[in-house]
């Protein structure tokens, strides 16, 4: 073991227990009622940079919620590195089915389990843990460094797509560094090169003026939920085809060479099914499950709300009722032009009697990242010597929108080095995030470092 894993192993301790700080904060960004501690997430990270040695640092507030700055530019002639995590989370509903609270850390089985464990808490950490090893053991940094932490990646981003676009020359850097995604396999490194994008929507449909006795005017009056479902029945076939005019017009299928490089990863679909997913069966189109859930548009149905839910009965036709329903986009694919699709084939399959209209919530850019470059190289290497075996690239069917503002904006390649893992359960009850794979991410990404201040 060399000086800087002897560091990393020296403050195993410490550094779980300032993680566990940090997950004890419900930074709930979707919820306006913890604006309080969305505000205790912002400070928490902004010290936390500080004490890996960041000495630039701000709280950028305005619009939406505060971003979190830091650079060090004391590496002179070395390139610079942008790394980005965000300190919100998803909410922690249904909590009955959590084994511990899930703002109260907890270690079991190798794991440290609670809300943001995996995302991204736990990967921003080891991006300020990788500085203060690299500072303890060398004295300084082999590059240059500038943070952005977001509080709003769960909900759309509203703060840094703002900032972003103005603050250019504020962010200018050689690559990005994104921890938030995950390995593909236990021990397997590995580095995503695509994303899918997504629309998220909520279709509002509105029919009398207000619920009504469905004695009284059932047969004559419109049923918001009723339509609602005939609206939400029509986008989508049962074996997963979505019926939207023109949704799939630029889908291109990936390179026959990617797609073989799929079918060489380990694996099983059986195993998928039972463990991470635990239904009889998967659903979707006639084509391999990977190509499904990585480059293939899908829309989906989150959430529906209207009428009465309560105990017992309650006999009414509702007057509103909503659905929140999604878009993933894939390469090529524009959220206005779906956008729009959706629109018009909601008004195509609006009953009458009720009125119908898509609201738009938030979107994200798909995208697709060349692995030529001499960034990526570099972390696929490191990565590979860290975990002892040979990073495979593969995309992610998730949505990170951050990633095409950086490239676009920025003119940067984007190296997305996660360290979670598919059962993770990532907004679902039990998230946790591998302890093993913390340390070794930390080391992965102090020598990432190294390696790209050689470039």
């Amino acid at each position: 073991m060399d000086s800087l894993g002897a560091y990393i192993e020296q403050k195993r301790d410490a550094w779980l227990e300032e993680l566990c700080e940090f997950l004890r904060i419900p930074s709930i960004s979707t919820n306006p009622d913890y604006l309080p501690q969305i505000k205790k997430g912002a400070d928490f990270a902004l010290e936390a940079l500080k004490r890996a040695g960041i000495e630039h640092t701000e709280l950028i507030e305005g619009v939406g919620h505060p971003l979190v700055y830091g650079e060090y530019t004391g590496a002179e002639g070395a390139p610079t590195v942008l790394c980005y995590g965000h300190y919100d989370v998803q909410p922690p509903d249904p909590l009955e089915q959590w084994a511990s609270p899930p703002f109260e850390p907890a270690v079991r089985n190798g794991n440290i389990y609670a809300r943001g464990a995996a995302d991204d808490k736990g990967q921003v950490m080891i991006q300020l843990k990788a500085v203060e090893a690299l500072r303890a053991v060398h004295g300084r940094l082999p590059v240059n460094l500038k943070f952005i932490f977001e509080g709003e990646e769960e909900t759309g981003g509203q703060a840094i797509d703002a900032f972003v676009p103005k603050s250019k020359e504020k962010l200018k850097a050689d690559a990005a560094l994104v921890c938030d995604t995950a390995l593909f396999a236990p021990d397997l490194p590995t580095l995503c090169i695509g994303l899918r994008g997504l629309v998220y929507t909520e279709i509002e449909v509105e029919g009398a003026s207000h619920d009504l006795h469905s004695g009284l005017y059932g047969g004559v009056a419109p049923n918001a939920l009723n339509a609602l479902a005939w609206i939400l029945a029509g986008l989508k076939t049962p074996d997963g085809k979505i019926r939207i005019s023109g949704i799939y017009d630029s889908v291109q299928r990936p390179a026959r060479s990617e797609r073989a490089s799929w079918r060489r990863l380990p694996f099983d679909a059986d195993r998928m099914r039972a463990e991470e997913i635990g239904s009889v069966a998967l659903t979707g189109e006639k084509k391999h499950p990977l190509e499904r859930m990585w480059a293939r548009p899908t829309l989906d149905v989150h959430g529906i709300v209207g009428g009465y839910t309560g105990a017992g009965a309650k006999t009414v036709i509702p007057g509103r009722a909503t659905a929140k329903v999604s878009i993933r986009l894939v390469p090529n694919q524009k959220p206005q032009e779906v956008l729009a699709a959706l629109e018009q084939r909601v008004q195509e399959l609006t009953p009458p009697g009720v009125k119908a209209r898509v609201v738009k919530i938030h979107g994200a850019v798909p995208l697709l990242i060349d692995p030529n470059n001499p960034y990526i190289e570099k972390a696929a290497k490191v990565f590979s010597r860290v975990f002892g075996r040979k990073t495979v690239f593969v995309r992610s069917g998730g949505s990170i929108p951050v990633v095409a503002l950086f490239v676009d904006a920025l003119q940067v390649p984007a190296i997305l080095m996660g360290f979670g893992l598919p059962d993770d359960n990532l907004h679902a009850p039990n998230e946790k995030f591998s302890i093993s794979n913390f340390f070794r991410g930390v080391e992965t990404v102090a020598r990432f470092f190294e390696a790209a201040g050689q470039v």
